[in-house]
């Protein structure tokens, strides 16, 4: 997934914080008052909406002689799929892990726990019986809620938008 710059990150605040996923979106001059602050030309928002359309980052329909935009995937979805690949720079996936989860808070372990929890549920191990949360990874039996991490190829899985990842 694309990182973005700093006037694309606001752009997308915009359409995160504002375009509720059942609206038909919004204009380029929408965008553009919505970060008038900011003191932006319209043909830069207009630039940078086309650029973040080109990037799969946003949807655009036409309506009339303009275009209405609206986010392709939540900010939740984004953060996570920078996250997973983060994971992908190199190294040991494994000890990154280990030491992100050594740095959350207590609250944010909980949250961690429950969510893995929840995943080992669905997930079945190998031969169809449950997975065992950290069976047969380094480190751990330093974590006690893990489950198997994903292959190292995560071409074509699903992505947290529910549409297709190209690699």
């Amino acid at each position: 997934m694309t990182r973005l710059g700093d006037l694309e990150r606001a752009v997308m605040d915009v359409l995160w914080d504002t375009v509720p996923a059942t609206s038909d979106g919004v204009t380029v001059r929408e965008v553009a008052d919505a970060l008038a602050g900011r003191e932006l030309a319209y043909t830069t928002v207009m630039t940078v909406l086309d650029r973040l359309a080109g990037k799969g980052m946003v949807q655009r329909e036409r309506e009339g002689r303009a275009w209405r935009y609206r986010a392709m995937a939540t900010r939740e979805a984004h953060i996570a799929q920078i996250m997973l690949d983060a994971l992908d720079l190199g190294g040991s996936r494994d000890a990154a892990l280990v030491r992100f989860a050594r740095s959350v808070t207590g609250t944010e372990a909980d949250v961690l726990r429950a969510a893995l929890s929840a995943e080992a549920g669905m997930a079945p191990g190998v031969g169809g019986q449950p997975a065992e949360p950290g069976a047969g990874e380094p480190g751990a039996e330093q974590l006690t809620d893990r489950v198997a991490a994903p292959p190292p190829d995560r071409a074509g899985r699903p992505d947290l938008a529910g549409g297709a990842t190209e690699r």
